[in-house]
């Protein structure tokens, strides 16, 4: 037998490993499942809330059906109400969540790279960051007011914690062997950076960006439930005030969406990051 006939015809996959193809498919059906997975929770309490309203178990104007919810929520999207008012709680969470990034990453780098500064800063650090959001509000409406200026500070207190942590924690855990083979190849401070520092403290980053953008949603929920006469947490005030609380469950699933869409963009966005950090390595 010669070595050509032994050898797989040129185009042709070998019979141990699967072909793109199948790889492909294999990949869409663990997706499906997952979501089919996922989805078994929401559509069994879905099912258990419309019996309960379907058979009196509960007073509809206590657990309104989930029919009227759902009609209550495109009135409320028709209308522009709920559009006006979510629009507001996005631009107050993205302010605060901006000054949180500044904040997160200057610290996080300063305690990263220096013990002095870490001495320095991180018991005022820690003990700011025990003290719950709610514990600062009054304290912020005496300085600032009930104004736009107190509800960012809180987003921005709510979300720099987690983004500094992991910031410094990321610095903190580069690998030694990373740091010595940039000194061998002598990298000025710029290539230190994008190439050793940054790829290597990323997933950590987006941890810290992850949680900080979910404490800067909840946060922001709190702040509007509280001190606030615009924003989807307003809306959901004005419902109870109303005894409506079919508005209050619509808000309640608009909360719930948007803040799962925050966070499957950003997992989208980690993906993407994380390929492009191998290839740096």
């Amino acid at each position: 037998m010669s070595l050509t006939e032994t050898l797989p015809a040129p185009g042709l996959a070998t019979s141990g490993a699967p072909s793109g193809l199948a790889q492909v498919l294999a990949g869409l059906r663990n997706r499906v499942w997952r979501g089919a997975l996922a989805l078994l929770l929401p559509l069994a309490v879905l099912t258990l809330w419309h019996a309960a309203t379907l058979n009196g178990w509960v007073a509809q104007q206590i657990l309104p059906a989930p029919t009227l919810v759902w009609s209550t929520l495109v009135e409320l999207w028709d209308s522009g109400e709920l559009w006006a008012n979510l629009s507001i709680s996005l631009s107050r969470v993205a302010w605060g969540f901006s000054a949180a990034l500044i904040i997160g990453l200057a610290l996080g780098v300063a305690m990263g790279l220096s013990k002095t500064a870490e001495a320095y800063l991180y018991p005022s650090f820690k003990a700011i960051s025990e003290v719950p959001v709610l514990g600062w509000i009054p304290l912020l409406i005496m300085l600032v007011g009930i104004g736009e200026a107190m509800k960012i500070l809180v987003i921005a207190k709510a979300a720099a914690v987690p983004i500094t942590i992991n910031t410094q924690q990321g610095i903190r855990n580069i690998p030694q062997a990373y740091l010595e083979v940039a000194r061998v190849y002598r990298f000025n401070p710029r290539q230190l950076w994008l190439k050793v520092i940054f790829p290597s403290t990323l997933p950590s980053l987006f941890n810290g960006f992850r949680y900080g953008l979910t404490n800067a949603w909840l946060s922001l929920v709190t702040v509007e439930l509280l001190a606030s006469s615009e924003g989807i947490g307003y809306q959901m005030v004005w419902g109870r005030q109303l005894f409506q609380l079919d508005v209050v469950m619509a808000c309640m699933v608009v909360i719930g969406v948007v803040g799962l869409a925050i966070d499957l963009l950003l997992q989208i966005i980690e993906t993407r990051l994380l390929r492009w950090r191998r290839a740096a390595f």
